[in-house]
This record gives C-alpha cells, structure tokens and sequence, in this order.
C-alpha cells in the first residue's frame, strides 16, 4: 500500500521514471499487471493537463472523457478530431477513437498517440 500511495502521488514523468526504477531494483523485472499499474499513472499525468478525467481503452476503441470546462479550447478538439478519419464525439464531454490494439503495449502506444496529438492541437490553438 506504500508503495501503491508513492505511484498515485507521482507528478511528472520522472517521478515516475524513479519509482518504477526503484521497483525493479527492489523487486527484479516487473510483471505485466506492475507494469500496467506503473504506465496507467504515467497516462494520468500526461492527460491531467489535457483536462482528461479519465480513458477507457479495449482492443478497437479508446474513449476519452474531459472534465466539464477542460482548460484545452475546444477549437483544439474539433481539429484533433478533423485530422482523424476515426475520431468522433460520444456525448458532450467524451470522444470515441476507434483504434486496434491486440496487447497492453499496443493499447499504450495508441493512447500516448492520442495524447501526443490532443497537446500538439492544444498548443497549436492557444497561439
């Protein structure tokens, strides 16, 4: 439980980066759920800025849900969702990405794509 409370407290990526060292030196290779634990809370700190309260991922669809009034504009969501062929809206404060992914890494990597892309149509809408 210290250990779990340590993970929920990271704020950056090297926070993170540290623990989950930490836990390999401790522990040895971390097994896949450690390791889901370790990369679901590097997830939350990098959509926390986005105002992504939350992500639920499966093999073929990702949703997104902002927190009402996300600091990203929302001109920068329409353009997210106009660059992809796959993306649209489920409800007021949720988008619906349809993506494969067959395995954890998959489904990791298509999140931090998403991710990656929401910021550069962040960035780009507030200059």
């Amino acid at each position: 439980l210290v250990l779990y409370k340590r993970l929920a407290n990271c704020r950056d990526d090297d926070e993170l980066i540290l623990l989950r060292e930490e836990l390999i030196d401790r522990f040895g290779r971390l097994p896949e759920p450690a390791t889901a634990l370790v990369e679901t809370h590097r997830l939350r700190v990098l959509s926390s800025p986005l105002g992504i309260s939350q992500i639920d991922a499966a093999e073929s669809v990702v949703i997104v849900h902002f927190v009402p009034r996300p600091p990203i504009e929302p001109a920068a969501i329409i353009a997210f969702m106009q660059s992809r062929r796959d993306t649209r809206l489920a409800g007021e404060d949720r988008l619906r990405i349809e993506v494969e992914s067959k395995n954890l890494e998959q489904r990791l990597q298509r999140i931090r794509e998403i991710l990656a892309s929401l910021r550069r149509h962040a960035e780009k809408a507030s200059k």
